[in-house]
């Protein structure tokens, strides 16, 4: 039975602009005081996920998307339609980053469908109420928290059971706008995901308790007070000793510290020369070296690119934060005609 909401105005197209995320590492993988993971992630302002829905006489999947994102489109669009009410919509996606390479392109793509569908019916709905509805965020709250506000995030992991709502929001920081990200991408494979991920994670070692409490004190006095500070070297020097210390963990499910071993050559040739603060978002195989500014990402890339020289299938961006979150224009029903289209 479809859920009651009161209505709000309903409107005609949505388009919506959905940041993608890295995500830093996790806190305590193994629960060692009862809640699980523990997130550290950052948005980014490219990479996004860009689409516009409107209401129309048929149901269309068009634009940028794979034949499995047009699947999970579908997906989600049913699960909508069951909880909120029939109602037939077009979805034109214009952007999104390829799938499974740890920027969280599907949990921005839920997202992103699930809250043009709810406001096209003019139905209230919060983001984590959609997130929930379409299956995301059981472990991880970051791509979800980041959808809403942007910025530097520290969520407290999911109590017990990974499927009682979104992991609270601990902490946000503005991330400081003179640093940047320099984003290192493998074409050639994909990170872990579905039940490949699920038999990795049940194959590891429990973590240990004394590490977890190390990643805390790393994110509660290096890390979040750095990027309050702009005091970059603290921040880097404790981001790449967390991301090392979860790599190491991981090691035996994505074969190394890093997914990729191009992707970890680029990145060590960079700090060699440089402090920065590297790592892998989430599976990867994408990873990343933070720059304390726009000079430093420059000579940061420099290197990068002379180093993958004879690697078609790496490719280097320097990129910024994101302190918002998903950019969302409406068109009000009345002041337009239903599209029959």
């Amino acid at each position: 039975m479809p859920l009651q909401f009161r209505r709000l105005p309903p409107h005609t197209a949505i388009t919506i602009d959905a940041p993608a995320r890295l995500h830093l590492g996790f806190l305590d993988p193994n629960a060692s005081l009862g809640r699980a993971f523990g997130s550290l992630g950052l948005m980014i302002d490219a990479r996004g996920t860009r689409l516009e829905a409107r209401l129309a006489e048929r149901e269309q999947i068009d634009g940028a998307v794979t034949e499995a994102d047009r699947e999970r489109i579908a997906l989600c669009l049913a699960r909508l339609q069951a909880a909120y009410g029939p109602a037939t919509v077009a979805i034109d996606v214009t952007h999104a980053p390829r799938a499974h390479t740890g920027l969280g392109s599907g949990t921005q793509l839920a997202l992103a469908v699930g809250t043009a569908f709810v406001r096209l019916l003019g139905q209230p709905a919060s983001t984590a109420e959609i997130a929930a509805l379409l299956g995301r965020g059981a472990r991880s709250g970051i791509g979800i928290l980041g959808f809403d506000a942007g910025g530097l995030l520290l969520d407290g992991g999911p109590a017990g059971d990974l499927h009682q709502g979104v992991p609270p929001l601990l902490a946000r920081q503005p991330f400081p706008h003179e640093w940047r990200v320099l984003l290192v991408s493998d074409h050639a494979r994909q990170g872990l995901h579905g039940t490949e991920e699920r038999r990795a994670l049940a194959s590891l070692a429990p973590f240990p308790q004394a590490l977890a409490a190390h990643l805390c004190h790393l994110v509660l006095m290096r890390i979040l007070p750095g990027a309050a500070e702009h005091d970059f070297v603290p921040f880097a020097e404790g981001l790449t000793d967390m991301q090392q210390t979860i790599g190491e963990y991981f090691a035996s499910a994505q074969g190394g510290v890093f997914a990729s071993p191009d992707v970890e050559r680029v990145l060590r040739a960079v700090a060699a020369e440089r402090t920065a603060g590297i790592g892998q978002t989430s599976w990867g195989p994408t990873g990343f070296a933070i720059l304390p500014s726009a000079l430093d990402a420059d000579s940061a890339l420099a290197t990068a690119r002379e180093a993958v020289r004879t690697m078609p299938h790496i490719e280097c961006t320097v990129v910024a934060g994101r302190d918002s979150g998903a950019a969302i224009r409406s068109t009000d029903a009345h002041a337009q005609r239903s599209d029959a289209a």
